[in-house]
């Protein structure tokens, strides 16, 4: 059993196999934090902390007289509020008699084999015998307001997850204001702060800075995770790099508006507080009722950021994300949205699918434009009956077209949106969110439909499910391009619109966990404008997010760069787009473009009848390629080799689980004249391994070659090369001066003794 509980002195110990974490029970039933960190031995850690007198610190009653105890300087697993804890606080709640106070106090604890669920949220899960739960209870004596503090510990993973339970066992209801999902206190240590912030086309730029005496906070208050911020931080020990130093991952297994809290206060505690963004939220608590928070997935290692990220692949990738897709290998797509946009006929599609099959592509995906109304992005959102002035011969015709062109078929949906200019909004104006006696704010010329609606909800299920019925679909991209405002549902009272937000999240929730069940063998694909919900909540639904609306490659390196810090390549929605790029205008050669989109699922979103033979063969080889290298780059482990200082290049590599393969990706952002050369110190490998080069993209000239025992070029000689892998992670392996725009080199090392 990996939780441990020590009757004598009150400890709870729960150990992963290089973490532990210890809680303490005094003898005043003060639940009390006092280790997370490296893997401690039979030691009760009450010897790091030591009580004296704090000068206008208040004293629980407990204690009294004495002064030497406080709530404002113990390091706490869940903390109170209004009773003299004046740093962040993990809830806020309104009694019936007006005041604000809550005095928690340990009540009892349960130790179960395997994971606990929340109902109606997503959370990690258990894959057999591989984790354990423990449950403590805190509860106030006066207003019997009880809170279960579950924690899901995964041995083998080095993961801890943690939630709440919040229990009304009183008489008279109360108002949450604040329902944090886990509070954690570091008493020692200076430390920095990473998160993960953007904008539209722009996502998951890494952010770095010392931890201040301040309150730190990363959050959203858009109904979504945002754009503009991810719900994923890390703290870490201010002198660690990818390969050394202590490091805390804080995930939030949530699709909406959150907020994550770090504090240093006075006297040197750093305080991490994560859960539902608490800007205008309310929720009503009646006697006997409950309200489960959203799950925070943690981990610490203290052996760098890429050991970090290692720890949340595997379990995001085995834990969270689920579904015939975990394991089956995802098919290469061509999306025609880029192609086509709005202006496209039924013929032109096949034309277009024609091609994509004879390339090599696996799946057609049609974009929008398909249904009701629908030229522009200013009407026919919620009319989801196929446009027939478009596809004149039906939406079940084109896709045994495409299907007897060995092609599967997708296609795009925004099922939470509708147009004001559709027969849905016509008949149902209060399915959409909308203050009274205010014109909406529009973004996109659209409205969002009130998921908190139980019959929006049946609606959308009955128009998804006949969608899928009806049709032979196997891919589905799940889209909602803006951000929620005009927060006021219909069906709730006043006094009650402050749970909007979160009922919005969990109608959202509902839909896409009926769809998902009953339609296995659909790959779902999230998207949000992108990856405005690039998060763990949507994750357990759809195993893979499209990343960005930006397709432009050096972009995405930034972007995937920032997003490979908590989430696994296989979950990374990219595709080759064309050149020029539409969002930059930039001009790429199509080698770069598919060595970054192989950083991801990997797809095309361009015509391909517009492209030269040349072109064409070159896809045929990236394709056959990223079917070679799947299981590398889907399941192996994924290093960084260079970071955003590196201002003239990106880097990173793959290593597959029995590290007897790894495939080196390098880009170069700024060619220069007379240039350093790059060395790359490669990762993962056997130290005493002999690996060889078996092929090797080159990085220009519109051409792709396989390694061969010649001169490919008098300036770049490509032959066998041979390596120990001790040689390449300690030497490393140099590239030769390459010139042009943006070039870059694939190469796969192959194990050979």
């Amino acid at each position: 059993m990996s939780i441990i509980f020590d009757k004598k002195t009150g400890i709870i110990t729960m150990n992963t196999k290089n973490t532990s974490y210890q809680v303490l029970i005094n003898e005043h039933n003060f639940l009390l934090h006092l280790y997370y960190g490296q893997k401690i031995h039979n030691t009760n850690m009450t010897y790091l902390y030591m009580m004296f007198d704090r000068a206008c610190a208040g004293n629980p009653n407990e204690v009294y007289p004495s002064r030497t105890v406080s709530f404002n300087v113990l390091p706490q697993e869940y903390t109170g509020y209004g009773v003299g804890d004046f740093r962040v606080n993990s809830i806020a709640l309104q009694n019936a008699d007006g005041s604000y106070g809550v005095d928690f106090r340990y009540v009892k604890h349960e130790i179960k084999k395997g994971k606990y669920a929340l109902p109606g949220l997503p959370a990690s899960y258990d894959n057999g015998d591989e984790a354990d739960t423990l449950i403590i209870t805190i509860e106030d004596a006066l207003t019997k307001m009880t809170v279960d503090l579950y924690y899901g510990v995964f041995e083998e993973k080095d993961m801890i997850t943690r939630c709440a339970k919040i229990i009304n066992n009183g008489q008279t209801p109360v108002t949450l204001h604040k329902a944090s999902s886990m509070c954690i206190d570091f008493p020692y240590g200076k430390w920095d702060l990473i998160n993960f912030h953007g904008k539209h086309a722009l996502e998951r730029q890494i952010e770095r800075r010392h931890v201040s005496h301040a309150i730190e906070t990363v959050g959203s208050t858009r109904g979504t995770s945002s754009h503009q911020q991810n719900p994923f931080i890390i703290l870490t020990s201010q002198d660690a790099t990818e390969d050394f130093g202590d490091c805390y991952g804080f995930m939030f297994v949530y699709s909406g508006g959150f907020k994550a809290e770090v504090e240093r206060d006075q006297f040197d505690s750093t305080r991490v507080v994560m859960g539902i963004q608490d800007e205008a939220f309310t929720w009503d608590l009646k006697p006997e009722c409950v309200f489960y928070t959203p799950e925070v997935i943690m981990t610490y290692t203290g052996n760098g950021l890429s050991s970090l990220s290692h720890n949340y692949h595997d379990f995001v990738r085995n834990n969270i994300c689920r579904g015939k897709y975990k394991v089956a290998r995802r098919p290469v797509l061509l999306n025609n949205w880029e192609a086509t946009y709005f202006n496209f006929t039924d013929k032109k599609l096949v034309e277009i699918a024609k091609d994509a099959a004879g390339l090599g592509v696996e799946l057609f995906v049609l974009d929008d434009g398909w249904f009701g109304v629908r030229d522009s992005d200013n009407s026919g959102l919620g009319d989801w009956y196929v446009n027939t002035d478009k596809i004149k011969c039906g939406l079940p015709e084109l896709i045994r077209q495409i299907n007897d062109l060995g092609l599967k078929f997708g296609i795009w949906i925004e099922p939470e949106m509708v147009n004001e200019d559709s027969d849905l909004y016509r008949a149902h104006p209060d399915w959409a969110l909308r203050m009274p006696n205010r014109i909406p704010t529009r973004s996109r010329n659209q409205l969002v439909l009130d998921m908190s609606r139980e019959d929006v909800i049946a609606y959308l299920y009955e128009r998804m499910s006949e969608l899928l019925r009806d049709n032979h679909i196997e891919y589905v991209k799940w889209d909602m391009n803006r951000s929620l405002s005009d927060l006021w549902s219909a069906t709730l009272p006043a006094g009650r619109q402050g749970e909007v937000a979160h009922r919005y999240v969990l109608g959202l929730y509902k839909l896409m966990d009926q769809l998902t069940r009953e339609f296995p063998d659909v790959l779902f694909e999230g998207c949000s404008g992108g990856g405005a919900r690039y998060d763990a909540g949507i994750l357990y639904y759809s195993p893979q997010i499209w990343c960005s609306d930006d397709t432009d490659p050096i972009h995405r390196l930034n972007i995937q760069y920032g997003s490979s810090f908590g989430y696994p390549i296989s979950t990374v929605g990219a595709h080759v787009s064309a050149s020029p790029n539409h969002q930059t205008g930039r001009s790429t050669p199509l080698n770069t473009r598919a060595v970054v989109a192989m950083n991801g699922t990997f797809g095309y979103e361009l015509d391909p009848t517009e492209l030269t033979e040349e072109e064409k063969e070159q896809i045929r080889y990236q394709i056959k390629k990223f079917k070679e290298y799947y299981h590398i780059t889907q399941d192996g482990k994924y290093y960084r080799l260079s970071s955003i200082k590196d201002e003239s290049y990106e880097a990173w590599q793959f290593v597959s689980k029995d590290k007897t393969e790894a495939l080196l990706d390098l880009v170069i952002t700024s060619t220069q004249p007379n240039p350093t050369l790059i060395n790359l110190k490669l990762k993962g490998l056997e130290e005493e391994a002999i690996y060889e080069i078996d092929s090797k993209t080159l990085p220009d000239w519109g051409k792709t070659f396989e390694i061969v025992d010649i001169d490919m070029r008098e300036d770049y000689i490509v032959k066998k090369e041979v390596f120990s892998g001790s040689a390449l992670m300690h030497g490393g392996y140099t590239y030769p001066w390459v010139i042009g725009d943006y070039p870059a080199i694939q190469i796969h090392l192959k194990k050979i003794k």
